[in-house]
């Protein structure tokens, strides 16, 4: 498993509204059973983001997605099976997310 790997999720109950993970966690970790992760969501869902360094927006082939930082969670590493991309060109983004969340600069 690789840091800032999307991964589709594939959970029926919550996959309408948060239908993307990001994988978040070091690789240092990897043999841990679970996996730290963002959420994902639809824009247009969540259109009125006023806090956008927090929860900035980003744009994928699959549409546009906020990154719901305040809302990350772990997960079994058995729940990450399809990949769908590596974000690692939105890394300064989402680090900048967690910084924020975290320590509020």
């Amino acid at each position: 498993m690789s840091q800032l790997t999307l991964y589709k999720n594939e959970d029926d109950a919550s996959n309408g509204i948060y239908p993307y993970f990001i994988d978040i966690q070091n690789p240092l970790f990897r043999d841990l059973n679970s996996r730290l992760v963002i959420p994902l969501s639809p824009h247009e869902a969540l259109d009125n983001t006023d806090a956008k360094r927090l929860c900035p927006v980003i744009s994928l082939n699959e549409g546009s997605f906020v990154l719901l930082t305040h809302q990350m969670t772990s997960v079994s590493k058995s729940l990450l099976k399809t990949k769908v991309t590596s974000l690692e060109s939105f890394r300064d983004k989402i680090l900048a997310a967690i910084d924020m969340l975290v320590s509020g600069i």
